[in-house]
């Protein structure tokens, strides 16, 4: 086998160079997203409620129509 070849500097500049700006930027993404996110998920949890006490509702009153049915 060969001996591993020696990189040019600027090529390793290069590639750290890019590595960091990709951190920078996932970074300020995230940052951007993350509250957008949490609206989202507030949102869903209200809608969750709503729909949860519309279906105990209709619960209730199918269980009052087949009281109401039977006797």
């Amino acid at each position: 086998m060969a001996p591993p070849v020696a990189v040019s500097p600027l090529i390793k500049t290069a590639r750290y160079s890019a590595l960091i700006a990709g951190i920078i930027y996932g970074k300020k993404r995230y940052d951007n997203l993350k509250p957008i996110a949490a609206e989202e998920r507030r949102i869903e949890e209200e809608e969750k409620k709503v729909r949860e006490e519309q279906e105990r509702i209709a619960k209730q009153l199918a269980e009052a129509s087949e009281d109401t049915i039977l006797k």
